[in-house]
């Protein structure tokens, strides 16, 4: 078999994928080629590679999905190998026939492996063939009251993109033509098809390693159950709770699946595990996973190395690593699980997470970069790998409570109750998780954010009088008052992102440290500095640290066990942040996919109904009516780029009581 040794290698991904296997390949001496869009002009990946392309343009469509311009680039740099990481043009069949057409080795599986596997239809009917346990399929055209629940699911592409939960006949036709939709806008094929929901299913998966010598490794199982809107948010490994005897017949049907296409490198055979024990076939991942640091902790092996000695014509060995201990990751999103798991933007001024044995932080981004509205809203993903289940998710939830991260929103707080949670500690997993428990997991925390704000107010005071000691807030932002010892100082806060108000009141004695006005609270000033508090609470003392945000008026407070965000907030209210009853503002900055059928000025329409559809950072998002009446005015249209707080329509609610206008015809 031919063998090629590679020296340099282009990355055809970006974010966190991208700075992995750069990782890898400066561990192996390999020279490193990023791509890159002019929204990552100054990303991370791009600062850790050796050389790097640009892709003009912005939009995915334009840049990390043409792969002819990935192709230019990887000859212009010289690279003799592409790695495709994953999403975007990872299983991209043609694209793959694409580079090795250039003369370049593609780290990858065959072509034809890929397109066996490109289908989820196609590949449910081989892999019944390769005998390998599966779901019946349902033809949607005479499903019956006895086939609910069903899961629509796009043939094509992944990511939870095309999918919806069908629990009424009345409704599936509708779901149907919006899962083809969804699936023709996300992938460009519209096929879509049915089968059974499985109620509290686990999605458990395998990890494959071929190479070209007929050897397959079957390295263990994934638990990868907590998901929103269908995509993975925590991930272990091994997954808890399976026998032995489905643990074997997880990894026999994996190497089956593998060997029925004549895979080589890494993939994932991805099974649904009925609340009964039954497996069944979902589908076959053929690229490298985002959870595969579980597997790679597990096993002690690189993955990515794996995949480059493949690509290299290496065999690999003939027995299977073994398997040590625990590992849980866990994906950092700029998102706000609160209100409909928004992604957010904008700058993100710090992400730190503890370093500590057991601990891995990859990421794509560091303090100071932006949070763009082209991409996943992925951070980071942090993996705590330990002797025991028990001590691994412990090690993760402390890192991720421990960690400082500044800017936009995230969903650190969900992650640290979901790992602490009853079903999750017990095993107790499937991927109904979230519908049950996400209430009370985004539910206001037991901290004590009030002191977190006179926290804030007292550093703003030190900083505001000290000069080079501290970031000074400009007098014009976080007030003009001056600090008289004989007057109370008042500040105030709004708490971010639940808009919880704040009002401190203090003063500064002759010590020059200010302290809380009201006497007898139980608090003690101990320091002061515009970073660092410390205080002591009913005995107890407590240190915050802190960071600030002067471009948006924000300070962070960080104390053990939690995080908080403060808005500095002037002393009266200002008129022109008031809006219209009824205006339907954006909560994104995004595109406009497509409008409620018929929807124009006019129109009437009924509380809650889906009027307008904005896609942002790969996740689309429904913008419902506010209460039941007419449209006035609609200022939306398909392809139309908005702002966050961008006006987008306005409905003049029908009074109580009123009959709804008749429909003229």
């Amino acid at each position: 078999m031919r063998r090629d040794v590679i020296q340099t290698l282009l990355v055809a991904n970006r974010g966190e994928i991208a700075c992995r296997i750069f990782r890898t390949c400066r561990d192996l001496g390999i020279t490193t080629v990023a791509v890159y869009s002019d929204a990552d002009a100054d990303a991370l990946h791009v600062r850790e590679a050796d050389l790097a392309v640009r892709l003009p343009g912005a939009a995915p469509a334009d840049t990390y999905l043409r792969g002819d311009l990935v192709v230019a680039a990887a000859l212009a740099a010289g690279a003799d190998a592409v790695h495709p990481g994953y999403g975007f043009l990872s299983e991209n069949a043609a694209f793959a026939a694409a580079i090795q057409d250039a003369g370049l080795v593609w780290v990858g599986p065959p072509v034809k492996a890929i397109e066996l596997m490109a289908s989820k239809t196609r590949a449910k009917e081989l892999m019944a063939g390769a005998g390998v346990p599966l779901l019946a399929p349902v033809d949607p055209a005479t499903a019956g009251p006895d086939d609910l629940p069903l899961l629509l699911k796009a043939a094509s592409g992944g990511g939870g993109r095309g999918m919806r939960i069908v629990r009424e006949l009345d409704s599936l036709g509708s779901e149907l033509l919006a899962a083809a939709a969804e699936a023709a806008s996300a992938f460009g094929d519209g096929e879509v098809f049915a089968e059974p929901y499985v109620e509290r299913g686990r999605h458990v998966e395998v990890q494959v390693m071929a190479d070209a010598y007929d050897t397959v490794w079957a390295l263990g199982t994934r638990d990868c159950s907590l998901q929103r809107r269908h995509q993975k948010v925590i991930e272990e490994a091994p997954a808890p709770g399976l026998d032995d005897a489905l643990r074997a017949r997880l990894h026999d049907a994996a190497v089956a699946a593998a060997r029925a296409v004549g895979y080589r490198g890494a993939g994932t055979v991805e099974f649904l595990v009925s609340a009964e024990g039954r497996p069944y076939f979902l589908e076959m991942n053929t690229r490298l996973q985002v959870e595969h640091p579980v597997t790679e902790a597990v096993f002690s092996v690189d993955l990515v190395a794996l995949q480059l000695r493949v690509a290299e014509g290496e065999p690999l060995d003939a027995v299977v690593p073994a398997a040590a201990g625990h590992a849980v990751e866990a994906r950092l999103y700029a998102e706000d699980p609160a209100r409909d798991w928004q992604p957010q933007t904008g700058a993100l001024l710090t992400l730190e997470v503890p370093d500590a044995p057991g601990l891995r932080l990859d990421t794509g981004y560091t303090g100071g970069d932006t949070i763009g509205v082209h991409y996943d809203p992925m951070l980071a993903k942090v993996i705590a790998h330990a002797p025991t289940r028990t001590a691994a998710v412990r090690l993760l939830a402390g890192a991720l409570e421990r960690a400082r991260i500044h800017g936009p929103v995230t969903n650190r707080a969900l992650l640290v109750r979901s790992l602490r949670h009853p079903d999750f500690v017990a095993g107790r997993l499937d991927t109904g998780f979230y519908d049950r428990h996400l209430l009370a997991l985004t539910a206001p925390g037991d901290g004590d954010p009030a002191t977190a704000a006179l926290a804030a107010a007292l550093a703003e005071a030190v900083a505001a009088t000290t000069h080079g000691t501290g970031p000074a807030p400009t007098p014009s932002r976080f007030g003009a008052w001056r600090n008289v010892p004989s007057q109370p100082q008042v500040k105030r806060y709004r708490s971010e992102p639940d808009g919880t108000e704040h009002e401190i009141a203090y003063r500064t004695p002759r010590t020059g440290i200010p302290e809380p006005y009201e006497a007898g609270s139980g608090t003690r000033v101990v320091s002061v500095t515009p970073t660092r508090v410390t205080l002591e609470l009913d005995g107890v003392t407590r240190h915050f640290g802190l960071a600030y945000d002067r471009d948006r008026d924000r300070v962070h407070v960080d104390t053990a066990g939690a995080s908080y965000t403060f808005t500095a907030l002037p002393r009266f209210t200002d008129p022109t942040t008031r809006t219209d009853p009824g205006s339907l503002l954006a909560p994104m900055p995004g595109t406009v996919v497509r409008l409620a059928e018929g929807l124009a000025p006019g129109a009437v329409v009924e509380a809650g109904q889906p009027l307008i559809w904005l896609e942002a950072m790969k996740m689309e998002h429904r913008i419902l009516a506010p209460a039941s009446g007419t449209l006035t005015a609609l200022h939306a249209a398909p392809g139309h780029q908005v702002e966050v707080g961008a006006l987008l329509a306005v409905v003049q609610e029908r009074a109580a009581g009123a009959p709804a206008p008749e429909e003229t015809a």
